[in-house]
């Protein structure tokens, strides 16, 4: 007899028990550095920022990539976005907590556009100086942020599906919309960091 998957816990539901080691996963410029850096803040625990493993100088993927991961996973406590397809599946294996951060097209577009304009403009260093490129790259570029983000919208919603109908998944916390999160971390998160 086949089971019904899990259900994703929403943002008001206390949670089992403290977590140690947390993913955040959402969409392209949905927010998922900004909350995880939140709640590795609220736990006590490290931060690793996965773009800051993967991208190289000139936006080459760096080849120490899964071996970095690799080395942070093995950790007791942490707390990381949920992408790269190269180390999504180890780094699951080792969350006792998945945070979706499940915001509509628009949301996330409003948050992003924005975002990668300041950047731009300014001239942010991302990562192993590499800056967001020419404004105009979206009309020319498959790839620019704003088109990948479009086009691949759906598949964060697919992945966690397929982890809520894995046997014994973590758990999962369905943040929808955004102004949940503070609530989140104010309340169930606080309640089971100690504070």
């Amino acid at each position: 007899m086949e089971t019904a998957p899990a259900q994703p816990v929403a943002a008001t539901d206390p949670l089992p028990a403290r977590p140690r080691r947390v993913l955040v996963t959402g969409c392209t410029g949905s927010g998922k550095s900004t909350l995880a850096i939140a709640v590795a803040r609220r736990l006590g625990v490290p931060y690793v920022e996965l773009d800051a493993l993967f991208h190289g100088p000139g936006w080459v993927p760096r080849a120490e990539f899964v071996d970095d991961v690799t080395a942070f996973a093995a950790t007791d406590a942490w707390v990381s976005e949920w992408q790269y397809s190269a180390v999504r599946e180890l780094l699951l294996a080792r969350a006792d907590l998945l945070v979706w951060l499940d915001l509509s097209r628009w949301q996330v577009a409003r948050q992003l556009v924005p975002r990668t304009v300041r950047r731009r403009l300014r001239r942010v260093e991302l990562w192993n100086g590499n800056v967001e490129p020419p404004l105009w790259t979206v009309l020319t570029d498959r790839d620019h942020l704003w088109r990948w983000g479009w086009r691949t919208f759906p598949r964060t919603g697919e992945r966690v599906d397929r982890v809520l109908s894995a046997p014994d998944p973590p758990v999962v916390v369905r943040l929808r919309p955004r102004r949940v999160d503070r609530a989140w971390l104010d309340a169930p998160l606080a309640a089971v960091a100690g504070g």
